[in-house]
């Protein structure tokens, strides 16, 4: 069986390979290559050199927005797991119902983020209307409604993951904290977590980039705001290319500075991660 797998596997590997060049591969180097390029199509691309990233890096909006999505990125990323990991650990304990509380949590992440986004914006906009203001006066509004947006939606995902990792540590180590004389506090930094940092790394890791990527909730829940202060990178790359005549290539320029900003942090997120694993 293992023969035949190792003399067939190229052949069925082989379809799949094809489309991700096509589908993947080709257009990333193509939209490198455009970055350098003024455009409005492929076919009449023109070399440029750097311009587009001068003027990409000239963008105050641009710029606003890496602070913004920095912003936003560390603080959805300390509330989601520190209330993920919360309901985690209340989950496992023996209490009747766990499993229709983890369905009910994990529910929302189901939903689309343009569905949700449209019908949190009816909810922040009826209660702002209250005070004679709305989501899109204010950019402050719209962060702090995509903090709540985006928690509502994956706590529930992120508490699965907690879930899976403290239902792996051996009832036996538990038991030995105890008998040593470990209170439940004790337990919980010097045991519980640190047996459970696979999990914690993957829930930052998804944390982290989805909250750099963050683009349809963004898009739904600030539409309208006429200083687009609330416009977080991917949206403001998106503005950028469709939204601004000639400004293709500046577009695809911000598109890459992106690309390798979003990498960077993630490859340093998982060493970072990764080194404490190993000292632990």
């Amino acid at each position: 069986m293992e023969k035949s797998m190792k003399k067939y596997m190229p052949i069925f590997m082989l379809p799949t390979l094809f489309a991700f060049i096509l589908g993947f591969i080709i257009p990333f180097v193509m939209g490198i290559g455009l970055s350098f390029c003024k455009f409005t199509t492929v076919t009449d691309a023109k070399f440029i050199g750097i311009t587009n990233y001068v003027e990409a890096l000239k963008d105050t909006v641009f710029r606003h927005s890496f602070w913004y999505t920095a912003l936003f990125a560390i603080t959805s990323l300390v509330v989601i797991n520190v209330i993920a990991f919360v309901l985690a650990m209340a989950l496992t304990q023996k209490i009747r119902g766990t499993n229709i509380f983890r369905t009910v949590f994990f529910m929302p992440n189901l939903i689309g983020g343009i569905v949700l986004g449209y019908i949190w914006q009816l909810i922040f906009n009826g209660i702002l209307a209250k005070y004679e203001t709305a989501l899109a006066l204010n950019e402050w509004f719209g962060f702090w409604g995509l903090i709540i947006l985006v928690s509502w939606q994956q706590i529930g995902y992120m508490m699965i993951i907690y879930i899976a990792g403290l239902q792996s540590i051996p009832g036996d180590v538990i038991e030995a904290a105890q008998i040593d004389g470990a209170n439940g506090l004790q337990r919980l930094w010097k045991v519980t977590i640190p047996m459970m940092m696979p999990s914690i790394t993957i829930c930052m890791f998804l944390s982290i980039t989805n909250g750099f990527k963050l683009f349809d909730q963004n898009l739904s829940l600030t539409a309208g705001e006429p200083a687009k202060m609330s416009e977080m990178m991917a949206l403001n790359i998106f503005n950028t290319f469709y939204g601004r005549t000639g400004w293709e290539g500046v577009g695809q320029a911000k598109a890459v500075l992106f690309f390798i900003l979003v990498v960077t942090i993630g490859m340093i997120q998982l060493r970072i991660t990764r080194s404490k694993e190993v000292q632990q």
